[in-house]
């Protein structure tokens, strides 16, 4: 006896994997729409799946989903408030290991980067990468987009955002002094950084 649909293979995707054309399909659980391009990706590691509409639905797209394949922690959605590990800074961007999103602990590897045009919402083309941040300094961000290589666009553009803990050379724990400087509370030197706002 065969089971019809239901039988046939499912496909393994990855994040940032093209699920297909938001004109032919709806997001559902795991996947979502580029406002870009109008095209359906993956958010998560899973199996895609479509839902058919509904025989009275209007809208006759059918939905694509992806589920996972194990139990997996917390994935970076667009719109979600990410804490990051920087683990590389140069001239035009930075890179960095998601830790945490919306509270919640990560289980698989997301990396994010950060643009120069994202670090802050002021004299953008002012920035500079390395007075922003440093490897090994945790940062909140906001998740902008999913971007290439199964990279996240990460912005830190706003007041509540931006370097939240960091590292002297000689090995304190910074303290914030301002908006872009953190000082050792062992040597007393400052440090250039673009220092989120600590909230009350």
């Amino acid at each position: 006896m065969t089971m019809g649909m239901e039988a046939e293979t499912q496909e393994l995707v990855t994040p940032g994997q093209v699920l297909g054309k938001a004109s032919q399909l709806k997001a559902g659980k795991g996947a979502y729409v580029s406002t870009e391009n109008g095209t359906v990706y993956a958010s998560l590691t899973g199996f895609r799946s479509l839902i058919p509409p509904p025989s009275d639905s209007v809208d006759q797209r059918s939905t694509v989903e992806v589920t996972g394949h194990k139990a997996h922690g917390a994935v970076p959605q667009p719109g979600s408030i990410v804490f990051a590990r920087v683990t590389k800074v140069m001239a035009r961007t930075a890179s960095a290991d998601i830790v945490c999103v919306d509270s919640k602990s990560v289980r698989e590897k997301f990396t994010g980067i950060i643009r120069q045009q994202d670090v802050r919402a002021t004299e953008i083309d002012k920035v500079d990468m390395h007075l922003s941040f440093r490897p090994g300094d945790i940062i909140r961000a906001l998740v902008l987009s999913l971007g290439d290589a199964r990279a996240y666009y990460l912005s830190t553009a706003k007041n509540e955002l931006g370097v939240v803990s960091a590292e002297s050379a000689a090995g304190g724990t910074m303290v914030p002094i301002s908006w872009t400087e953190m000082q050792c509370p062992l040597t007393g030197q400052v440090e250039p950084r673009k220092v989120a706002k600590v909230e009350a």
